[in-house]
Formats: C-alpha cells, structure tokens, sequence
C-alpha cells in the first residue's frame, strides 16, 4: 500500500507560497509516494491551473513524486498538453503521473468548442497524439479531429516512453477503456468503497481480456478524509468541504458524505483497509480541511496502522 497526499488547490484568500513550499517538503519528509492536484478549469471554487502548481511542486520538491488527478482532455488541444505535460515532467527530473478523463456530462463542452457528443473519440484520439508527440521523432498523424504531417516535438518527457496514464472514471465502459488503454486506474473521489470495488472487478476482468497482467497494473482512489478525536466534528467537517466543492455541480455536502472516510483515527484506519482490500494499492488521501494538520494526523496514526 502507497500512501499519496492531495496538494491544497484552493486559495480563497490568495496563493500563499510560504505555506505551499512548507507543506510540499513536509509531505516529502513524511515518505508519501506522490502528491497530487486536481484540474477545474470552470468552477466556483479559487482553484489553481494543475500544470502550473505541478510546476512549482516540482520546484519545491526532489523525490515525491507529482501527479494530477483528473485532466478532462477533450476540452484541451492534445498537441498544446503534450508539451505542457512533458515540460512538467522535465522540469520535476521524470517524477509526473497524469490523470485523464471524459468529464461528467455537466461539463460546460461548450465553453470550449466541443461537442459532448464527440468526446469519447476526442478523447482516444487526443491520447494517441498524445503518445505520438511523445514518442516519435517525426509525426504524421491523420485523425478525425487532428492531422500533422512531418511534425515534430521537442524535449520528449523523461519518463519513457512518457509519463504514466492514470485512467478515471466509473461507469463499466470507462473501466473497460481504462484496461485496454491505459497504465493505472484511479477511483475517484465521488464513489464509495462499495461502488470501487465493483469497478475494481470490472477492471481486473478486463484486463485478463486484454491479455494484460492485473498484478502488474496500479490501482488507485482518491479518499476524502478527516481525522479528528470528535466524530461529529469530522463528519461536519467533510459534509461543509463537500458542499464547498460539489454545490457548484448540483450536489450537496449532507447528500455525498458517505463517499468519505471520516471519524478517530482508528475509526479511518478500519475504512482505509477496507479501500485498499477492495485493491487499492495507492491510497490518495484528500483532506478538506486543515490541510498540514491532517497530513501531520495521518502519518502518525494513520499510516503506520495500515503497514
């Protein structure tokens, strides 16, 4: 089981570079695998550009590795996010995983020039050009959506053949997608244990269709969590930080709670191991709120429990 950490993102009071360059080398320090952010380009929240963060992570930081969890490609140009994401990956010495998704079908497509009708193939399209831009020296690419002809793209990432490609989504189909194109599947946030580990055995299906190995292939989920000596306090605590993120698309805190790991740190400990039985082997830990004093929480009581 790796332990990951979620990166603060949100800002209402404006970026504090103290706090950030103080939180990323404690989590360092603290022997957590990875560090994720997440991606919002619309949205009510004060929430960071995930490339741009990533790059000053990368700045702060010499080991951990730097991931984002979820990018909705479709609405980006694959050319223009290869570069970013191998510049991302230079600049942090080869150390960047990248989450990708559909998008939910509240996606505002518009706003960006895309029918939501095309996405799954703008989708697998973008991922191949993607790859193409990483990997080959010149490229000629004829798509539906993109077409280059002798093209090339300089610095490749460091990672060979590129950055791992972490899958999300919860519907079978996309877990199916998931296996047959992907490195590693993410859970997302918004599921429950229960509903995780349904698509944990979707994608070990899968993957023995695709001939592909599952004990070869990470997993992992994106876990809301609170720690606090007070269960009461901890579940407020997560059903305000739900409200504050997902009001915005039509869900309320009371209503989505049960998606979170809440409670002592014995009581999250018991619903962590129940992740990772259900085949989590990497463990995002998302804290709402108190972001450095949950971390801190987590390490001590929490880590060392699921050893």
């Amino acid at each position: 089981m790796r332990p990951a950490i979620s990166i603060p993102v949100h800002f209402p009071d404006g970026f504090d570079p103290v706090a950030m360059r103080r939180f990323l080398a404690r989590a360092e320090e603290l022997d957590f695998h990875s560090a994720w952010v997440g991606e919002q380009v619309l949205g009510s929240m004060p929430h960071l550009g995930s490339a741009e963060l990533l790059s000053y992570a990368a700045a702060c930081t010499e080991r951990i590795r730097l991931g984002v969890a979820m990018l909705v490609t479709s609405v980006h140009t694959p050319v223009h996010l290869a570069k970013t994401l191998s510049t991302v990956d230079q600049l942090s010495g080869g150390r960047l995983d990248v989450g990708v998704a559909l998008g939910v079908r509240a996606t505002m497509f518009s706003a960006f020039q895309v029918d939501p009708a095309t996405r799954v193939s703008r989708f697998t399209e973008g991922l191949r050009l993607m790859r193409a831009c990483w990997t080959e020296s010149k490229i000629d690419f004829d798509g539906r959506f993109w077409q280059l002809s002798g093209a090339q793209m300089e610095p490749k990432p460091l990672q060979k053949p590129g950055p791992p490609i972490w899958f999300g989504g919860s519907s079978p189909a996309a877990v199916r997608r998931a296996a047959r194109l992907g490195d590693a599947f993410m859970g997302a946030g918004s599921q429950t244990s229960e509903q995780f580990a349904t698509q944990v055995r979707v994608l070990r299906e899968a993957l023995v269709e695709e001939g592909r190995d599952p004990h070869t292939f990470p997993i992992g989920k994106r876990i809301y969590v609170a720690v606090d000596d007070n269960p009461e306090h901890a579940r407020a605590a997560v059903s305000a930080g739900l409200d504050r993120m997902y009001r915005y698309w039509g869900l309320v805190g009371d209503t989505i709670a049960p998606v979170a790991v809440y409670g002592t740190a014995e009581q999250v400990t018991e619903k962590l191991r129940e992740v990772a039985d259900a085949g989590a082997d990497l463990l995002l830990l998302n804290p709402l709120d108190d972001d450095e004093v949950q971390m801190e929480r987590l390490a001590a009581e929490v880590i060392p429990a699921l050893a």
